[in-house]
């Protein structure tokens, strides 16, 4: 645990000093959003732009997350346990991509449909059956939306071209297995 610790904070510490535009925190084993980065690096939040929080064991992403690292481009948050995301990830003006792959939601994020920027969603491997069509259609900028890996519903897959301006990603039907 001590380990963990003591990495988070050499990641922290080195993105302040260096005052790069990303956060690093990929397999961490962080169960929440350490509360003491918000103060450890309120001097650089603004030139945060992009954070990976990938392969831990986060189970919820706070609004104070998202409205304190309000100019992200890019959000990791695959290999969590995540089933929800808080309804002021919409103030992410900038967010152009987010990797939510391998988490647990079981319906799609619905606030992500009023994410302005947002280009590229990825929900590969979670259990998303119903999918938001009408929503994802009035995407303007959605350019790749992969749900690879997904119970998705027979009517997401008729959600062909002219309807939905972007790839959408999903596994090959299953063959039906004959009596």
């Amino acid at each position: 645990m001590g380990e963990a610790v003591a990495l988070v904070a050499r990641k922290v510490n080195e993105t302040v000093e260096n005052k790069t535009d990303s956060l690093d925190l990929a397999n961490c084993k962080l169960m929440t959003f350490p509360v003491g980065i918000y103060k450890a690096m309120r001097s650089v939040t603004e030139g945060i732009h992009r954070i990976s929080l990938a392969n831990n064991e986060l189970k919820s992403i706070t609004s104070r997350f998202v409205t304190t690292f309000s100019q992200l481009t890019e959000l990791n948050l695959a290999g969590n346990y995540l089933h929800r995301l808080p309804e002021e990830i919409s103030s992410l003006l900038h967010l152009r991509a987010i990797d939510l792959s391998r988490n647990r939601f079981r319906r799609f994020p619905e606030p992500l449909a009023t994410v302005p920027a947002l280009e590229t969603i990825d929900l590969e491997e979670n259990e998303i059956a119903e999918v938001p069509t009408d929503k994802l259609a009035s995407m303007a900028l959605l350019r790749s939306l992969n749900l690879r890996a997904n119970p998705v519903g027979p009517e997401v897959r008729l959600l062909v071209r002219p309807l939905v301006p972007f790839d959408l990603l999903l596994s090959p039907e299953e063959p039906i297995p004959r009596a």
